[in-house]
This record gives C-alpha cells, sequence and structure tokens, in this order.
C-alpha cells in the first residue's frame, strides 16, 4: 500500500549509495548475500532479548535490500539476481518472527507461527502470479523496474518493515503486533488471489 509512495521518494539516495559500492567493485548478488545475513544476526539478536540491537541490524539488513536492486539496475540486471533477492527476502521475513518465538516459546510461539502462516499466503500469491504474469507480458504500471510483477496490497515492503520496527521497540507487545499484521496479510492474500484470478481470466486461457 506505500511501496508506490515510499519507493520514489528513496530511490535518488538508494542510486547514489548503489553507485559507490558498485565503485568498490562489489557485486549487486554479493550485497544481496550479505544483507541476508545480516538477517540472519537479526534473528540471534532477538532470539537473545537484544531488541535494539536487532533494530540496529534490521536497518542494515533492509538498506542491502534496497540498494541491491539499484545496484542490479546499474550493472545489469538478471534472473539469477532477482530469484535470489526475492527468495532471500521471503526466508528473511519468515526467520524475523522466528527470533522472538525463540526467544519466549510460550509467549510467542502461536502468533510468530500464525504471522509466518500468512507470509506464505502473501508470498505464495505474488509469485504464483508473477510466473503467469510474466507468460502473458503483463506488467505493473508502478513498479515495472522490478524483477517481479509487484501485486500491490495492505500488506508491502513498507508495511512489513514498519511492522518489524514497532516489535524490536516494543517486544512485550509482540502478540497484539504480530496478530494484527497476520490479519492484514491475510486480506491482503486474498485480495491478491481474487485480482490474479480475475486478471488472468481476463488475459489468456
Amino acid at each position: 500500500m506505500l511501496d508506490r509512495h515510499v519507493v520514489p521518494l528513496l530511490k535518488g539516495s538508494m542510486q547514489r549509495v548503489a553507485k559507490r559500492v558498485s565503485g568498490y567493485g562489489i557485486s549487486a548478488d554479493e550485497v544481496t548475500i550479505a544483507g541476508f545475513f545480516i538477517g540472519v544476526l537479526v534473528l540471534v539478536a532477538l532470539a537473545n532479548g537484544h531488541f535494539i540491537i536487532a533494530l540496529v541490524l534490521l536497518f542494515f539488513s533492509r538498506l542491502a535490500d534496497g540498494i541491491d536492486g539499484e545496484m542490479a539496475r546499474q550493472q545489469g540486471s538478471t534472473d539469477a539476481g532477482a530469484f535470489l533477492d526475492i527468495v532471500l527476502d521471503f526466508i528473511f521475513y519468515a526467520l524475523f518472527p522466528v527470533g522472538f518465538a525463540l526467544y519466549d516459546p510460550a509467549a510467542n510461539g502461536l502468533a510468530a507461527a500464525v504471522l509466518i502462516a500468512s507470509f506464505v499466503g502473501t508470498g505464495a500469491s505474488f509469485l504464483a502470479f508473477d510466473a503467469l504474469a510474466r507468460g502473458r507480458n503483463i506488467e505493473h504500471p508502478d513498479f515495472g523496474n522490478k524483477g517481479f510483477y509487484y501485486i500491490n496490497g495492505l500488506a508491502e515492503g513498507t508495511e512489513t518493515i514498519i511492522t518489524f520496527v514497532l516489535m524490536c521497540l516494543f517486544p512485550q507487545h509482540f502478540v497484539i503486533i504480530a496478530s494484527v499484521f497476520a490479519l492484514v496479510c491475510a486480506v491482503t492474500a486474498v485480495n491478491r488471489v481474487v485480482f490474479a484470478y480475475m486478471t488472468l481470466r481476463k488475459t489468456g486461457i
């Protein structure tokens, strides 16, 4: 919901950072992998109750996720890079609530599981439609530069990161925050399924 507004605001800064990082001979895929491993450290920090450290690591992980796409466009984007980026992103999103579950399994385990299940719904509907949209040359009017067709919804990247930040700042309210966002993700998944189905019915077999 917010990505179409936030992405253009950050694009200029991300392009400048990406150009500087590329100047050191670093590839976009290397930044993607580095961002993912920083994300794994977020999980470790959360599991041990170091929520402010987790917040700082979250910032650098998502910064890497922001500049790798710009680096790919500057260096020459590839399907392999786009695949690596989206897969590691979804794995990171799933790992984040696991950190809270490990920190306090009794209190946070169920909410974390429900949130991860909702991520499966948003992710599956996203990727399944992209696989078919490519074959029909369907492009998103706002995200034509993405490696994948970007279906809008209530829960997109910006909303997810805001939610993760709130969880780090208010870990005692993880269950409430996770439950609310799981509902938002469920609505997003339903919206994407309906949108994708209707779009594919109109454009092909």
